[in-house]
């Protein structure tokens, strides 16, 4: 076989080799800024330049994005373990205050001095302290408003009654004392507020 007849051939396998398509490329374009002018050159650099600024700075932002949305979504996450954590005795707590109102409706009801109703006033008396201590270690507050302001975020008022007595939109009757968790409101207490006599 001939010189001429290889040549052919070995240009076939260049042309399909990548990296030899982009050195070619690479070299193509140097030629071309070595036969224009300087001036040319530097504007085609300075452009290819602030181009690659551009970029990087537009990938400096997405970084900045995702880091920013990393660090909320800790935090967010972080917050909902800990309502978790202040939160989790919130259902059993509502059913063990319907317990302590039966209780002290119970020793509201009690009536007379015979020795088994007042060991019966003494016991009841003792469990209502013993749900008093539970309930202070797992941070629930009673809200008992009586003369005290009315406050829209934990008593519901149930009517409002003229009273020369009580300064006007405090709490003249509690019918059913609230209660707080962790600050946060298990059950509003039911009240009577106070108006100014007509």
């Amino acid at each position: 076989m001939s010189t001429e007849q290889e040549t052919p051939d070995n240009a076939t396998e260049a042309t399909e080799n990548p990296a030899v398509e982009s050195e070619t490329k690479v070299s193509a374009e140097a030629e071309l800024l070595e036969a224009s002018s300087p001036e040319a050159a530097i504007a085609q650099l300075q452009k290819e330049l602030e181009q690659a600024n551009q970029k990087a700075q537009e990938n400096w932002d997405k970084a900045l994005r995702v880091q920013a949305e990393m660090e909320n979504l800790k935090r967010r996450t972080q917050k909902d373990l800990d309502d978790a954590r202040k939160y989790a005795v919130e259902r059993f707590a509502k059913e063990l205050i319907t317990v302590v109102d039966s209780l002290e409706l119970g020793l509201q009801a009690i009536t007379g001095d015979s020795p088994e109703v007042q060991k019966f006033r003494e016991g009841s008396e003792l469990t209502l302290k013993q749900f008093e201590a539970a309930f202070a270690k797992a941070n629930i507050e009673q809200v008992n408003p009586l003369g005290q302001p009315f406050n829209p975020e934990h008593h519901q008022a149930m009517a409002m009654q003229p009273s020369a007595d009580v300064a006007p939109n405090s709490v003249l009757t509690v019918f059913q004392k609230g209660y707080l968790l962790n600050g946060r409101l298990l059950r509003p207490a039911m009240v009577i507020v106070a108006k100014a006599p007509e």
